[in-house]
């Protein structure tokens, strides 16, 4: 059984990874009822929290059904991170973590995210330093390193751990690598098998079937697998590995009705807490993989992805269900 300092999280949870522009409340809220175990928040900068730019504020809202639910803080200043925790900290999360895996070049070129996997010794001190200002469990994402030559992600867990990290979630890739090729589990395999290790290790990257998660498993023997780019427009994939899981078998997709259903509701969350334009704007980028599938559906995904007003996208949800209704997900 995984726990997260004294957070119980059950055997080989899900965890739903930190995706900008993607896990906010509405998704997660939907991710949660299809199996999620634990839920994390879009990645935050410390910088924009301590200026109170609205956008990173915003990302501090959680809700009880979420739980357990972590907000997710990047920024590579001791100062300013400690002061980001103290406001994290107000929102009442389960969980905070840290991002010192983030590839992009705006993160890294500040010295967050991947970038500080240049320099070991700020991203142990600094997550010790966030260890010691809060009560709260403190975790980290992060990537095998910097590059093929720079891989020290073993040494890293461990003194990661040794400085009151409750649980480490690896990318199996480089920042070099961005999101391409193939993820290696190997590393974190070792990670897991350090016998001086003794949090859980979680695995993410390229888990985007059931089987993919029972692989991570059972031949890699993690403690559990963080699901991003699978989720997205599909909350339903939680739910699918656990079936497999139980039986075995894979469960029957969706129906049409089921997903027009999550659609709605999903723009509707939305809606409500972001307002009109933001909620119809940041939510296009999940109705691909809702209707995925689907011949001749150009058409209609135009319509919902181009659409600056919720009535006309609503409007499509019902033309799609009544002309497609029908249609047999495989």
């Amino acid at each position: 059984m995984a726990k997260i300092g004294n957070i119980d999280v059950g055997e080989f949870p899900l965890l739903l990874a930190p995706m900008e522009d993607v896990s906010d409340p509405p998704f997660r809220a939907l991710c949660k009822e299809q199996g999620a175990d634990v839920v994390y928040t879009e990645f935050i900068s410390s910088e924009g929290l301590i200026r109170d730019a609205a956008k990173s504020v915003m990302k501090l809202d959680i809700y009880e059904k979420e739980r357990p639910v972590g907000i997710q803080i990047f920024g590579a200043v001791l100062e300013s991170m400690l002061r980001s925790v103290e406001i994290v900290e107000a929102s009442g999360p389960d969980i905070i973590d840290i991002n010192f895996g983030c590839p992009v070049k705006k993160v890294v070129s500040k010295g967050a995210g991947a970038g500080i996997l240049k320099d070991i010794d700020l991203m142990v001190s600094l997550t010790e330093a966030m260890v010691k200002h809060t009560k709260l469990p403190v975790t980290v994402k992060t990537r095998l390193g910097w590059d093929d030559n720079s891989i020290r992600i073993v040494e890293v867990a461990e003194r990661l751990q040794d400085v009151g990290c409750q649980a480490i979630s690896i990318h199996g890739r480089t920042r070099a690598q961005m999101y391409k090729g193939e993820a290696n589990w190997a590393p974190i395999a070792d990670v897991k098998n350090n016998q001086r290790m003794h949090i859980p290790v979680f695995g993410n990257g390229d888990v985007d079937s059931p089987e993919k998660a029972m692989k991570m498993r059972d031949e890699y023997g993690l403690d559990g697998a963080m699901i991003g780019r699978a989720s997205i427009g599909y909350p339903w994939f939680f739910k699918e590995v656990k079936h497999y899981f139980e039986t075995g078998t894979h469960c029957a997709p969706p129906t049409m009705a089921e997903r027009v259903s999550a659609a709605k509701r999903h723009l509707e969350m939305a809606i409500a807490w972001k307002g009109e334009t933001l909620g119809v704007f940041e939510t296009r980028r999940h109705y691909t993989n809702y209707f995925k599938g689907i011949p001749h559906f150009k058409e209609y995904r135009m319509k919902m992805v181009t659409s600056d007003d919720s009535a006309s996208v609503f409007a499509a949800f019902d033309e799609v269900l009544e002309k497609f209704g029908d249609f047999q997900f495989v």
